[in-house]
C-alpha cells in the first residue's frame, strides 16, 4: 500500500457536492475530497486489518504530510487501536510530531483519539503532555484536555488513575482563565464527561473555579450534575 494507492481509494470515495460543504463547515482552507466519516471508517478498518503496524505507521506518516483534509482524518484512524504490537513506540511519536500541525477541531480531535489509545497504554506518556499545556500554541494546549478524556471515563479507577484526573484538573485550572473558546470548551468538556462518573470531583473544580469560566462554559460543565 504506497500513498499514491491510499489516494486513489479514498478519492473513490468521494461524494458530489460534498467537499464544498465540508469546507465550509469546517473552515478549511486545505484541500478537501468530500469523503462521508463512515466511509472512512470502513476503509481504515480494512487497511488496520490488512497491514503490519510498522507499515500503518509509515502509511499514516505520508498521508498526513499530503495536508489534504481526510489524509489527515485517515492518518488518524490508521492508528486509532488500543493495542499496537508487537512496540507502539513509532505510533506514539508520530502523534506526538502533528499535535504542532494542529488547526482544525476535526483533525485535532482524531489524532487525539489514536493518541488516547496510547496514554492508556502507557500512562507514563502523561509527563509528555503535561508539556503542551503551558505552549503558546492554543491547538496544542487544548490537546492536553482531548487526548486524557479518557480519564474522565472510569467507573472504578485505581489509586494511579485518580491520581492522573487530579493531575488532569490542575492543568484544567490553569485554563480557566484563557480567554480562547476552544479552551473554554476543552475545559467543559473534561469537566462534563467527568461529571458522570465522578460529581464529587466535578462540584469541587466548579466550587473553586467556577466562577472564573466562562458561562457558556460552566453551564456545559455542569450540564449532567
Amino acid at each position: 500500500m504506497t500513498p499514491d494507492d491510499a489516494l486513489t481509494a479514498l478519492r473513490a470515495l468521494a461524494e458530489p457536492g460534498r467537499a464544498e460543504q465540508m469546507a465550509a463547515y469546517h473552515k478549511q482552507n486545505r484541500d478537501v475530497i468530500g469523503i462521508p466519516n463512515p466511509a472512512i471508517n470502513e476503509l481504515t478498518k480494512t487497511w488496520r486489518q490488512s497491514l503490519d503496524v510498522p507499515t500503518r505507521v509509515e502509511l499514516a506518516d505520508a498521508l498526513w504530510q499530503t495536508d489534504i483534509f481526510e489524509a489527515r482524518i485517515t492518518a488518524a484512524k490508521l492508528l486509532t487501536q488500543a493495542r499496537l504490537r508487537p512496540d507502539d513506540h513509532a505510533a506514539w511519536n508520530l502523534i506526538q510530531s502533528w499535535v504542532p500541525d494542529f488547526d482544525s477541531w476535526a483533525i485535532a480531535d482524531h489524532a487525539c483519539m489514536a493518541g488516547q489509545k496510547r496514554l492508556v497504554a502507557d500512562p507514563t506518556r502523561l509527563d509528555t503532555v503535561e508539556g503542551w499545556t503551558t505552549s503558546p500554541h492554543m491547538w496544542t494546549r487544548r490537546a492536553a484536555l482531548v487526548i486524557t478524556l479518557p480519564w474522565t471515563k472510569q467507573n472504578n479507577p485505581k489509586p494511579a488513575d485518580l491520581a492522573a484526573r487530579d493531575r488532569i484538573l490542575g492543568w484544567a485550572a490553569t485554563y480557566v482563565t484563557d480567554p480562547e473558546w476552544f479552551i473554554q470548551k476543552a475545559v467543559a468538556w473534561w469537566l462534563r464527561d467527568l461529571s458522570k462518573h465522578d460529581p464529587t470531583r466535578t462540584r469541587a473544580f466548579l466550587a473553586t473555579h467556577g466562577d472564573t469560566l466562562k458561562p457558556f462554559a460552566r453551564k456545559e460543565a455542569a450540564k449532567y450534575l
